[in-house]
């Protein structure tokens, strides 16, 4: 009997991968069509200058903005990728005190934004910051505000990827490999070097593709190391010419291009070194990895864990937390002040709106995500839907793409005078930001829903439609039930995220409609770091307790229950 579940498949496939390019691919492609065209969104058919792109090496700004993110994006690459690496192979090998903290720091360092760390390092290490009023520290100041101090800095942030990379490449291993090399009189390091290391060549390409497509795309850092520290790179100087006047789109359209051409040229170097040899080394005998005690210098390792700790953790989080609660005293000295705190309610404040603003920006961008990612996740498990793998693919670009030239696409696409007459003009409105947020919650969404959907049998739902249920009440009756916690955590997720993008919020909220990003990074530049602080930490709190409200009310009680 020939099943028909696959018909619904190829219909809604039709539907997601339109929705797909409305999302993402249609404002990417606008940003190229600047280029070619740039007054194509605005009335001219006229083709365009293409010497305007030469012209990035011949204007100060633009060559210095490429020959900062290209000196930011390698140097973090390298140094991210092997500290990321090295702390990967010593956690899978070795049990030592403190090594948890690590796993969690991990994700910390991951969901925490990274215009928060950075301001966290701007107040630590600022010429009247912490490192120098509390410690005396003159020399942090000239440390960290150099292009080397940056690429540690960001380093600090951004080895997570390649951690999280290597270290599951790591789960499983092949003893005998080791073995034969270390009988035919190779020392450890030679084993290392020529086995251990090539076999694990895609998971070191990932991870490094990981940290440099983040920090090539970063928004945070440099917006807020922008207050103290001129380093304008492609992403904040996107910005910058969007909110100078005159408005200089097409300056905006030739950064954003190439920094397209940078990510695009950093997966082919990625999908080059892949396809010259096999690493596919697991057999039969390969045994789950299991760290075990180090016969000596597990006081050394776990000294070194909790330092590191302290610096790419302690100091970020903890500089915003104490900025917060202190005000400068008299003879150089700080007083401790709640004073931060009562500014971000007096009448007047911000906060309370931005925050309000943000909340359902988010909320609305994951409800709609889900959707989305929920019929994603269907096409690409059970559809034999013949566009599938491109699919797959655009559910993946609005992660490796900046959000700043996914909102110059915005800008471009419904900035358009003749959606005014059918009431589609969305810049200018909340509703760009919901669509921008949902574009961004997509692909996190759609990981999260894929996994578990991976393990609901297929003929679960062929059983069902042999009983004559229709494609909304199979997923109504079967996938909702048996996928709920990964709804739940996958919305959460995508809420989180949105609360904080500053990328996104910061290139498209609309007039008198401030996001708590904005109102954050506003007091930022204006040198007020007690109310960023204040209202960061305000504002995070708020976030995390709503999420595990949600968590309380809409998580199964056997599913909150801890295993025994």
């Amino acid at each position: 009997m020939r099943f028909t579940i696959f018909a619904h498949g190829s219909r809604t496939g039709w539907l997601v991968l339109a929705l797909l390019v409305l999302l993402i691919m249609l404002p990417l492609a606008a940003v190229v069509l600047q280029v070619l065209l740039p007054g194509f969104f605005f009335g001219s058919r006229q083709i365009g200058d293409l010497s305007l792109l030469g012209e990035m090496f011949r204007r100060p700004l633009w060559y210095l903005s490429l020959k900062n993110t290209l000196v930011l994006g390698l140097g973090t690459t390298a140094l991210g990728t092997v500290l990321g690496a090295a702390l990967a192979t010593a956690r899978s090998r070795w049990s030592f005190p403190g090594a948890r903290l690590l796993d969690g720091a991990v994700w910390l360092l991951i969901v925490t934004p990274s215009f928060i760390l950075a301001q966290g390092w701007v107040m630590f290490a600022s010429s009247d910051g912490l490192a120098e009023s509390w410690f005396g520290w003159h020399w942090v100041h000239d440390a960290v505000f150099t292009p080397a101090g940056l690429i540690a800095v960001m380093s600090l942030s951004k080895f997570p990827f390649a951690y999280l990379a290597v270290y599951s490449a790591l789960e499983w291993k092949m003893d005998r490999l080791g073995e034969a090399g270390r009988l035919n009189g190779g020392t450890a390091w030679t084993v290392w070097r020529t086995i251990e290391a090539p076999l694990l060549l895609p998971a070191y390409c990932s991870g490094a593709l990981l940290v440099f497509m983040d920090t090539v795309g970063d928004f945070g850092l440099p917006a807020s190391i922008a207050a103290v520290f001129r380093f304008p790179t492609l992403p904040y100087s996107i910005y910058s010419a969007l909110y100078t006047s005159p408005i200089r789109f097409d300056m905006a359209g030739v950064l954003s291009f190439y920094l397209v051409v940078l990510i695009a040229l950093a997966m082919s170097v990625q999908f080059w070194a892949l396809r010259r040899a096999r690493f596919d080394f697991l057999g039969g005998r390969a045994t789950r990895a299991k760290a075990e005690r180090p016969r000596k210098g597990a006081l050394l390792l776990a000294s070194g864990n909790l330092l590191l700790l302290a610096i790419a953790v302690g100091i970020p989080l903890g500089a915003n937390l104490l900025t917060s609660v202190t005000r400068p005293g008299k003879s150089g000295s700080s007083a401790f002040t709640l004073e931060h705190y009562r500014e971000l309610f007096v009448e007047g404040g911000q906060l309370t709106d931005a925050l309000l603003h943000s909340l359902s920006i988010a909320a609305f961008a994951a409800i709609v995500g889900l959707f989305v990612g929920l019929l994603v996740a269907y096409v690409l498990t059970y559809s034999k839907f013949k566009l599938k793998r491109a699919i797959d693919v655009i559910s993946l670009v609005s992660l490796a793409v900046p959000g700043v030239v996914l909102g110059i696409g915005y800008i471009f696409i419904w900035n358009q005078a003749w959606l005014e007459r059918i009431g589609l003009l969305l810049y200018g409105k909340p509703a760009i930001l919901v669509l921008a947020g949902v574009a961004g919650a997509i692909p996190v969404i759609t990981r999260i829903v894929t996994g578990a959907m991976a393990k609901v049998p297929q003929g679960l739902l062929s059983a069902a439609q042999m009983q004559g249920a229709s494609f909304s009440r199979r997923v109504r009756t079967i996938l909702l039930p048996l996928l709920r916690d990964a709804l739940l955590s996958a919305a959460l997720a995508a809420f989180g995220a949105s609360v904080f993008d500053l990328a996104m919020t910061s290139i498209l909220f609309p007039p008198n409609f401030m996001t708590l990003p904005v109102v954050i990074n506003k007091a930022f530049e204006d040198l007020d770091f007690g109310y960023a602080a204040a209202a960061t930490l305000t504002g995070g709190t708020a976030v995390v307790a709503l999420i595990l409200v949600m968590e309380r009310i809409f998580k199964p009680k056997e599913a909150r229950r801890p295993s025994r």
